[in-house]
C-alpha cells in the first residue's frame, strides 16, 4: 500500500523525489530549521437513509498539498489544491516568507521510509470503490433490525460515511513516506415514543477496513438493535438523582470521559505551553496505583490507528500514565524539538490544509484484575454509566461535564432503574485518584470517535475496562 501511494502521486502528479526536493529547498530559501511536504488525495462517499428512504447520496474528491516551515517556535504554513510545480513554488515560498528565520539546514537528499511492520489495515477493495448498492443494503438491514425490535420505535436515520485517503510526505531532513488509508463508518439514530414520552439512542461502528467489517466484525443489524434499545430503556427512566456518590463506568466508550477529561490534558503543545493542568508533573503521581493509560495507534484496522502520523512518524504505543505515575506526553515533531523529548507519532492534521498538532490516536486505560460484577456489588447507592452524550472539559484545571445518554441506580449492589438527565462533574487529574476498583473487562469502543482540537476533526479511538470512582458529583433532576 505504501508503494501504491507513492507510485499514485508520482504518476497522477508527475511528482519525482527531485521535484519534491527542489519545492523543499524553495521552502528553505529564507532559512529555518525544518521543511516537509504533505501531499493528500481524498476520495469519499456518504449515504443517508431517513424513514426508509434514500435521502442522499454524495461522493467527492479533495487534493491538495501543505508546505510547512519551521523556524525554533514559529511555524509557516501554505498550501494549495492545484498541484502543478508553479502552484507549490507559490505555496513554498509563501510558507517560506512566514516562517523565515536565521537558521538554516542543509536539506538531505530524500529516501523512502521502510516499515518493518505490516499494514495495520490491508484492504482488497477500499471501501469507496464498493458498489452503491452494497452499501445502500447496509442501511436498509440497520434500519429494519431498528424497527423490528420494538413497536416504540417511531423514527430511524442511518447514515453511512467512508473515505480512502491517500498520502505522501517528504522531509527536508531525507525522509519520504506515503500511506493508503481507508475508514469506514455506519450509524443508526432512533426516536422512540410512547404516548407523550419520546427518547431517543444512537450506535454505530466502523473501522479502517472495507465494507467487510460489517460482515465479519459488527453486523448492521447489531448497530441497529443497540440503538433502538438504548431508546426504548430511557424511555421509562426515571428522574436521575443529584449529589455526591460513587460512579462505575462501564467498559468500551464511556472511556471518552478518559479522553476529554484525562486525554488531552496529555498532548504536548499543552504543555510544553504550560496551558494543561498536568503540566510540569512528569514522574510525579496523578492516579491511582490502580491506573495505567495509554495512547495505541499500532492496533489493527482501529478507527484511531494509523501506519504513520501525519507528519511521517511510525505510530506506537505510548505510556501515558503507568501505576499512577504520569510518564510522559503525546509529542510531534514541533513540540519534542522544543522539549528534547522522543517523538510518539502523534502528529495529526484534519487535512492537507491543517498545521498538524499533537493528537490522540486510540486511548485507553488497561485492564486491572476485579471481576466487573464485584465491582457493582461494592457499591450501596450510586449510579452505573453505560454510555455518554456530549460533553466539555477545561484543560486549564481539568474541570469536566459530561451527559450520561444511558445510565443505571446502582442499589444495594445491583444495577437497578435507568436513570436519565445524569450529567458527571468533576477533574480530570482529580477523578483518576479516586479510582478504586479497575475490572478485567477491557472494551475499546466499536469505532465512531472524532476529536476536535482548534477546529480541526480526526478519528480517534477511546476504551476503558468497568471501574469504580469512590466519589464524584453526579448533576440530575430528581427533586
Amino acid at each position: 500500500m505504501v508503494d501504491d501511494a507513492r507510485r499514485f502521486f508520482f504518476d497522477r502528479y508527475n511528482l519525482s523525489p527531485s521535484g519534491l526536493q527542489n519545492f523543499l529547498n524553495v521552502a528553505m530559501e529564507r532559512g529555518g530549521d525544518y521543511a516537509d511536504l504533505y501531499f493528500e488525495y481524498r476520495s469519499s462517499s456518504s449515504l443517508l437513509l431517513e424513514e426508509s428512504l434514500l435521502k442522499s447520496a454524495q461522493q467527492g474528491i479533495s487534493v491538495g498539498v501543505g508546505i510547512r516551515v519551521l523556524s525554533g517556535e514559529r511555524s509557516g504554513y501554505a498550501y494549495t489544491d492545484d498541484l502543478t510545480p508553479e502552484k507549490i513554488i507559490q505555496a513554498a515560498r509563501t510558507a517560506a516568507q512566514i516562517a523565515s528565520g536565521p537558521a538554516r539546514t542543509h536539506i538531505v537528499g530524500l529516501h523512502a521510509s521502510v516499515s518493518a511492520r505490516p499494514s495495520l489495515y490491508p484492504v482488497a477493495l477500499a471501501p469507496t470503490d464498493a458498489e452503491i448498492n452494497a452499501k445502500l443494503d447496509l442501511l436498509r438491514r440497520a434500519d429494519h433490525a431498528a424497527r423490528a425490535f420494538d413497536a416504540r420505535i417511531q423514527q430511524v436515520r442511518v447514515g453511512y460515511a467512508d473515505e480512502v485517503r491517500r498520502v505522501l510526505i517528504a522531509t527536508s531532513d531525507g525522509a519520504l513516506a506515503a500511506d493508503v488509508q481507508p475508514l469506514v463508518r455506519l450509524s443508526v439514530f432512533c426516536l422512540a415514543r410512547d404516548g407523550a414520552l419520546s427518547q431517543r439512542g444512537a450506535s454505530g461502528g466502523g473501522g479502517r477496513a472495507s465494507l467487510e467489517f460489517f460482515q465479519q466484525t459488527l453486523t448492521p443489524e447489531t448497530i441497529g438493535r443497540e440503538a433502538a434499545r438504548e431508546a426504548i430503556v430511557q424511555l421509562h427512566a426515571r428522574e436521575c438523582p443529584a449529589g455526591e456518590m460513587p460512579v462505575v463506568l462501564g467498559p468500551g466508550w464511556p472511556g471518552v470521559l478518559l479522553h476529554e477529561a484525562v486525554g488531552h490534558g496529555l498532548e504536548a503543545d499543552f504543555n510544553r505551553k504550560k496551558t494543561s493542568a498536568f503540566s510540569g508533573l512528569v514522574g510525579q503521581r496523578v492516579a491511582s496505583d490502580l491506573c495505567t493509560v495509554v495512547d495505541d495507534g499500532t492496533l489493527p484496522g482501529r478507527r484511531g490507528s494509523l501506519n504513520m502520523d501525519d507528519e511521517g512518524a511510525p505510530t506506537q504505543c505510548t505510556v501515558l500514565i503507568e501505576k499512577g505515575i504520569l510518564r510522559g506526553y503525546m509529542e510531534d515533531r514541533l513540540s519534542s524539538e522544543l522539549t528534547a523529548a522522543a517523538r510518539t507519532g502523534n502528529g495529526r492534521r484534519e487535512s492537507y490544509a491543517h498545521l498538524p498538532m499533537p493528537r490522540m490516536t486510540n486511548t485507553y486505560m488497561l485492564a486491572g484484575s476485579d471481576d466487573p460484577q464485584d465491582i457493582v456489588r461494592s457499591v450501596s447507592r450510586g449510579l452505573y454509566a453505560a454510555n455518554f452524550g456530549g460533553g466539555q472539559v477545561d484543560i486549564t484545571n481539568g474541570k469536566f461535564v459530561f451527559s450520561a445518554s444511558e445510565s443505571y441506580l446502582i442499589e444495594d449492589g445491583k444495577i437497578t432503574a435507568p436513570v436519565r438527565g445524569a450529567t458527571l462533574i468533576g477533574n480530570g487529574p482529580d477523578v483518576l485518584t479516586r479510582v478504586s476498583r479497575v475490572g478485567s473487562d477491557l472494551r475499546l469502543d466499536q469505532g465512531i470517535g472524532t476529536c476536535g482540537k482548534e477546529g480541526q476533526w480526526v478519528p480517534v479511538g477511546v476504551g476503558i475496562p468497568t471501574i469504580k470512582i469512590d466519589r464524584l458529583t453526579v448533576g440530575g433532576t430528581a427533586q
